[in-house]
């Protein structure tokens, strides 16, 4: 029992410090807003019955805190983004209809992004399908959430993680009907059997990105957002399995994996140029290979000397 007691006031102590730490690293106003948009229910008083109701919170308004703390804007006030009108609770209903702010309304014309090259990244997008279909309703947030967004592309150790964070922002769209349909008039895409020309799907899903093939690539881009067609989409083995990749001007072009390949262990190098995933040139197994065949031929020539000798 004394065990047991320990046990269960070191427990409050882990939680309400962890409470404390994530509490500490958010403004005020975003605090107040959690209090409901971090939990799965909300009361409000109810003027017409005079009485404290608790309901349901919408589950596409609830924010995990621990998300959006590690994302980019974690910092951010709720407001720098909302409308300040919500500081009125319960809110009004026309707030709904605020139209959201996208990436360019805030990084674009500034210095301090240059680098990211917004400008050029919405003009890509605006060649894009997505935005020939739906226009101005196809925002950024369509693919990016901006309450979690993290620079996965510039700050991964691993292909995989690219790939994987990638891949899923696609899926969440064209894997989830209720989503799709959203921005679309059809049902959603039955993934399967639009790809049931592609050989080894899941091993392919896994390894590279969905706009490694469904985009028009740009080097000078960190990430291409001119999603072609589907019509266009590269149906190409030789485009990825060759020397001349296409993936080393996409995928494989970060300058992290980049030095990981030439300087790093030799698994990371297996990792970034597997000939599965794309480069089959892998500079070190390039080397060991005509280190193995010239040995060889060195082998069989010594091999002849000394019969030739033996003979004599």
């Amino acid at each position: 029992m004394r065990y047991f007691k320990l046990l269960l006031i070191f427990s409050f102590i882990v939680l309400f410090s962890g409470e404390e730490a994530i509490g500490s690293t958010l403004p005020e106003e975003s605090r107040q807003c959690l209090k409901c948009h971090a939990n799965q229910t909300y009361s409000y008083y109810n003027d017409w019955i005079e009485a404290e109701q608790k309901r349901m919170m919408n589950p596409f308004y609830i924010i995990d805190t621990t998300l959006f703390i590690s994302g980019v804007h974690g910092g951010f006030k709720c407001f720098d983004c909302h409308s300040s009108d919500y500081e009125t609770y319960p809110h009004e209903a026309e707030l709904k209809l605020e139209p959201l702010s996208t990436c360019i309304d805030c990084h674009g014309g500034d210095d301090t992004y240059a680098d990211f090259q917004f400008e050029r990244i919405e003009e890509e997008f605006q060649k894009s399908v997505h935005y020939e279909m739906a226009g101005e309703a196809f925002s950024c947030s369509k693919c990016h959430n901006q309450h979690y967004y993290t620079p996965v592309t510039r700050t991964s150790h691993t292909v995989g993680a690219i790939v994987s964070y990638s891949n899923d922002m696609c899926l969440s769209c064209h894997d989830n009907t209720l989503k799709y349909q959203t921005v679309s008039a059809g049902q959603g895409p039955q993934l399967k059997q639009v790809h049931d020309w592609l050989p080894s799907q899941e091993r392919h899903f896994k390894s590279v990105r969905c706009i490694d093939c469904h985009t028009v690539v740009i080097d000078s881009l960190m990430v291409s957002h001119n999603i072609m067609n589907k019509s266009e989409a590269l149906r190409d083995c030789n485009g990825c399995h060759s020397s001349n990749s296409l993936l080393k001007a996409s995928l494989y072009k970060y300058e992290n994996l980049q030095s990981r390949a030439s300087d790093g262990s030799l698994g990371s190098v297996f990792t970034n140029e597997a000939y599965i995933i794309g480069a089959n040139q892998n500079p070190l197994m390039k080397l060991f290979s005509l280190l193995l065949i010239g040995f060889t031929v060195l082998g069989i020539a010594a091999h002849w000397v000394l019969r030739v000798l033996k003979k004599k």
